[in-house]
């Protein structure tokens, strides 16, 4: 069993997390349901919960300042939001679980599959993910995170020169010849990069404009990138690129 405590101001949404874990998610029992960040507090160090579903958003003591107060996270961390796109991009960048109100069973029943698992969230995740809250307007982060087996690697957007697809799979390549691969699809990662600098200019392939170095016109156009790597570009991709750039 997997113990679980769930943390929101709304009674009702406490109330409906309950037995929608329940419903879709036997193997989680529910220890205790918390309406304030003081009592949450509490009952975190007393109980010592497998997983902890936080709504950020609370009078008194917000998400972030709970977190705080307790010092390092030894459980499972699922946000419970309703925030808006931006945000949500927010909890991509840093690799940190997330549930959109209302909630969606099967997206609940992965989210608990992902912290049977065990991937503790570590500082630098939660710190990010503040920063970027907090800031107004597009505040897009000089670092990604990318989970893998064992934790998190943190890396310098600005040194990814292309991300390649490899099934349900997608393989970064950065600017000192390391490669990265992480457990998403490629339509995963060109949500979270696609307002960063990225463009995806063919079906197996994103890359960093950045980087792009020379284009060359010719049966199957493509693109040399600075590491080097011939690049295709898809015909439908083409006049992407030439907005992005407008020379081509």
């Amino acid at each position: 069993m997997l113990n679980a405590i769930i943390i929101d101001d709304e009674p009702d949404c406490v109330k409906l997390l309950a037995l929608q874990l329940k419903m879709y998610c036997p193997q989680v029992r529910v220890e205790a349901m918390c309406t304030s960040s003081e009592e949450a507090l509490t009952q975190i160090k007393t109980l010592q919960p497998g997983i902890v579903f936080l709504d950020i958003e609370m009078p008194v003591m917000n998400g972030f300042q709970l977190l705080e107060r307790l010092g390092d996270v030894n459980f499972n961390l699922v946000f419970v939001t309703a925030y808006d796109q931006f945000a949500v991009r927010a909890f991509r960048f840093n690799a940190l679980d997330y549930l959109l109100k209302p909630i969606d069973g099967k997206e609940l029943q992965a989210a608990v599959q992902k912290a049977e698992q065990r991937n503790w969230p570590v500082k630098q995740q939660l710190t990010m993910l503040k920063q970027q809250i907090s800031a107004s307007g597009k505040n897009y982060p000089d670092k990604i995170a990318l989970p893998f087996q064992n934790g998190v690697t943190f890396i310098d957007i600005k040194t990814i020169v292309f991300c390649e697809s490899d099934n349900n799979y997608t393989r970064f390549h950065t600017t000192d010849g390391q490669q990265f691969v992480v457990a998403k699809t490629m339509g995963d990662i060109q949500t979270i990069l696609e307002e960063a600098g990225f463009l995806r200019v063919h079906r197996q392939y994103l890359i960093n404009l950045d980087h792009v170095k020379k284009y060359v016109r010719s049966e199957g156009n493509y693109l040399v990138l600075s590491n080097g790597r011939i690049v295709p570009v898809a015909r439908n991709q083409k006049d992407k690129l030439m907005e992005r750039f407008g020379w081509l």
